[in-house]
């Protein structure tokens, strides 16, 4: 791609982009680049026009992580910097003089979560002790994907420990590794896990864009509560080589980011086909440029679902501002109809089984080539360390889900292949593929969840109420987006669909996204409680 047609895409996706053209309009030689809410097309278009280069702006997040991460609010966001960031951003100047850009990510920085291996100076340890100082032998296929399109991986975001599959009574965002993340929307509040780092990083300006990844909820959840567009991709259509996993039938990675534009370009990068990963079988085939997708009229004509069920209850304060929002849906030229998604109560305890047993299974998969050398070989000898190191692990919550999961049997056990065919079974077929079939749907929508709530050790998550498992549980692509605020804590509305329909909801996100605008940087208050 040559630079003219750089100056075009960027111009294309920059032009929607809710971001702060203003701020690199400041910047200059000798300035101090005001990197907060740019967008990747803008970033890439002042790199383009030689405003400033990949390593100016790689220390300018580096930065922004010393002073709003490690001081000041001290969102304690990213567990570790790359040490070699600025040489690895050095050299991509360098190649962008002698070559030009490799595409859209060239140059731009993105963290990722610290359960997606790297072969690089940093840790990969899904924020627990045990995996300190283990050494995987190559780097995952999102961190590949990663460097051959030119992006700086600029470090590691803290997470909800063993992404937030380890006690039944957790408090979300904490590992014993990296402590706890606090929502920068108010620090008292928590950030909803397990991708906890990766939303709060974004939402702060910490880097471009950040890779999460999601077993049920882990992206979606986390993006809503910061205020930002999270896309959960069908399963499948990015590897989960090298991401320490809970579930296979569930895992995946995908984008955390500002706007639905930069969401699409991550996505672009994070896709296609591995051989390693049997699940990308398919991925050949949709795996595309996402953002041809960024369709301002994306959502005139379209069917949309509304999930009734989903509004009201304890989150009737986020549903009455989704419920405005659906009058802008239909401004924009979308149908609605209401809908009862089929069978979504049938599958809850299932789901539960399932995780138990893949985690048993996969864990030692993952260890087994990720952890050579290591005395870790089984999830067993992980409840082991646990115990052996209480004072540190255990402090503010046990291991429940860890010693269920080393109860349970092989892949090949009766209970498992009935659980994982009856998640399959209610919600595809006799699930979201049934009703979008009988109404004609392009999506379902839906408020997100709930506000972040206070973070509370002795009590843990107080979350409910979300929209996440349908579309976890059938491994199709879920997109939330910025909907508006409940008392200054941001919330969403998700759009789901079915598999591999991710240019749909693509255009539908944007669409509502550039006719809304809700997106706001935080302001870091200590609290929004009237009293405090």
């Amino acid at each position: 791609m040559n630079r003219r047609q750089f100056i075009r895409l960027a111009a294309a996706l920059g032009a929607g982009a809710i971001s702060g053209e203003h701020a690199m309009a400041a910047s200059s030689p000798g300035a101090e680049l005001n990197v907060v809410e740019a967008g990747v097309a803008e970033l890439q278009a002042a790199m383009v026009a030689g405003r400033f280069t990949s390593q100016a702006l790689v220390r300018a997040y580096l930065a922004r992580i010393r002073t709003i991460d490690k001081g000041g609010p001290r969102i304690n966001s990213v567990i570790e910097v790359n040490p070699e960031a600025v040489a690895i951003a050095a050299a991509l100047d360098k190649e962008r003089r002698l070559k030009g850009p490799r595409g859209p990510l060239h140059g731009i920085p993105v963290l990722i979560k610290d359960n997606i291996a790297t072969f690089d100076k940093m840790q990969t340890t899904a924020g627990s002790l045990a995996l300190v100082g283990v050494k995987p032998p190559r780097d995952s296929f999102v961190a590949a994907k990663l460097r051959e399109a030119g992006a700086v991986i600029l470090g590691k975001t803290n997470l909800s420990e063993w992404a937030n599959f380890r006690s039944t009574r957790s408090t979300s965002g904490w590992s014993a590794r990296g402590g706890l993340t606090r929502n920068p929307y108010a620090l008292d509040r928590n950030t909803s896990g397990s991708s906890s780092g990766s939303g709060a990083a974004i939402a702060a300006s910490l880097a471009a864009v950040a890779v999460g990844t999601e077993t049920d909820g882990s992206i979606i959840s986390p993006a809503g509560a910061n205020g930002l567009v999270g896309i959960k991709p069908t399963l499948g259509l990015v590897s989960r080589d090298g991401i320490i996993p809970i579930a296979h039938s569930q895992d995946t990675a995908g984008p955390m980011a500002r706007t639905v534009a930069d969401a699409a370009a991550l996505l672009t990068a994070l896709s296609g086909a591995d051989p390693r990963d049997a699940a990308t079988g398919d991925a050949g085939k949709y795996a595309t440029d996402f953002t041809r997708f960024l369709d301002k009229e994306g959502l005139k004509g379209a069917r949309i679902g509304v999930v009734r069920a989903n509004f009201g209850g304890r989150n009737d304060l986020v549903s009455a501002v989704v419920e405005a929002q659906l009058k802008v849906l239909e401004a924009s030229g979308a149908v609605l109809v209401d809908v009862e998604l089929p069978n979504a109560a049938k599958y809850g305890p299932s789901e539960y089984e399932v995780l138990l047993y893949e985690m048993k299974a996969d864990m030692a998969a993952y260890l087994a080539e990720f952890a050579p050398g290591s005395n870790l070989k089984s999830l067993q000898d992980l409840v082991d360390f646990n115990w052996k190191n209480a004072d540190r692990e255990l402090k503010h919550f046990g291991q429940e889900h860890f010693l269920k999961s080393v109860a349970k049997g092989g892949l090949d056990s009766k209970e498992y292949l009935e659980a994982l065919e009856n998640n399959h079974k209610y919600s595809r077929a006799e699930g979201i593929d049934k009703i979008m079939d009988e109404k004609q749907l392009d999506a379902l929508v839906a408020p997100t969840g709930g506000p972040a709530w206070l973070t509370d050790f002795i009590k843990g998550d107080a979350s409910g109420g979300g929209f996440t498992s349908p579309a976890a549980v059938a491994g199709y692509p879920h997109i939330t987006v910025p909907a508006g605020f409940v008392h200054g804590l941001p919330c969403g509305i998700s759009f789901v669909g079915r598999a591999w329909s991710e240019p749909r909801l693509i255009a539908i996100a944007y669409a509502y996204e550039q006719a809304t605008r809700h997106r706001r940087a935080p302001t870091f208050p200590k609290s929004v409680n009237p009293s405090a």
